[in-house]
């Protein structure tokens, strides 16, 4: 099982709230009040691993292997909320989310294919790692520049174990179900390297889920400023084309190793998802524009 070897590789590495994280660096004259506030939103969505992991739980119910993972997963993505919270407790407890506002963001997600939903949330932590390290980048002060600095780490290794699974995916149930991999993983991955054509950001916090619910079917919807997200990333982080570059190239860089394909582009993926499709149909498909939300 992929589990026994992931938590001992995590547990090696796993980081301590009392003794890794500086909090004696703290320096009040360096923390704005407009920073505690995206530090406030940042642990709510956190928080939101909770919902997350209910869904995996549910739709992976025939795979224990994936779901025992879960425990690990479940258990350092809450850290990640928790450590944020802790920062707000000690240096702006004004902002401390309340209860009301974390239970929020826990509802139901509607099922998904586990295929794609499994390579959906290797690219949110592709993403998220990028995300906190140019919020690093961005902030003055010295202790929240190392938690960030510290939980894009974790993100980093949130995705080579989703990547792990993916492998298992393409070999372990037989020919149909790893082509069928195939193709999960080409779509979603078309999807979320291609963010820079899309007005929203491309992470599973910020995707409709509930179609019941729709529009107020995300967890970013269910935050105390729903449009927090975009203004962070655009006008605040500063998560420009060059971030987002690195982001596509990551993306793109695993599934040329994963799919044993060179897929330089966005547009080399594509082709290669609809060559997938013409073989599995012998329907020759005509030009068509990347795949977008809600295309």
């Amino acid at each position: 099982m992929l589990y026994t070897e992931l938590f001992k590789s995590m547990e090696s590495v796993r980081w301590n709230m009392d003794t890794d994280i500086p909090w004696q660096d703290f320096d009040r004259s360096k923390l704005s009040d407009e920073q505690a506030q995206t530090i406030k939103m940042n642990a709510i969505t956190e928080w939101a691993a909770l919902p997350a992991t209910e869904m995996f739980l549910r739709d992976n119910r025939d795979d224990s292997d994936f779901s025992a993972f879960m425990s690990v997963w479940f258990f350092e993505e809450q850290k990640h909320s928790l450590v944020l919270i802790e920062y707000l407790r000690r240096f702006a407890p004004d902002l401390m989310p309340t209860e009301e506002e974390l239970h929020k963001v826990r509802f139901d997600f509607d099922p998904a294919p586990p295929l794609e939903t499994l390579m959906l949330h290797f690219c949110g932590e592709v993403r998220l790692n990028h995300w906190y390290r140019c919020a690093a980048d961005w902030h003055t002060e010295p202790v929240i520049k190392a938690i960030y600095k510290i939980i894009s780490q974790d993100e980093a290794r949130h995705a080579g174990a989703y990547l792990r699974y993916m492998k298992r995916a393409l070999t372990q149930r037989g020919q149909a179900i790893g082509e069928q991999a195939r193709l999960a993983f080409a779509k979603i991955g078309v999807l979320m390297a291609s963010a820079h054509r899309t007005p929203q950001a491309l992470h599973p916090t910020n995707l409709h889920v509930n179609k019941d619910m729709f529009p107020e079917d995300t967890v970013q919807s269910k935050l105390p400023e729903p449009g927090w997200l975009e203004r962070w990333l655009d006008t605040q982080i500063l998560f420009d084309k060059v971030w987002e570059g690195k982001v596509s190239t990551r993306i793109l860089h695993n599934m040329s190793l994963l799919l044993d394909h060179s897929f330089k582009t966005v547009q080399d993926l594509n082709r290669y998802r609809k060559d997938l499709i013409r073989s599995a149909t012998g329907v020759v498909l005509a030009p068509s524009p990347l795949i977008v939300p809600g295309a």
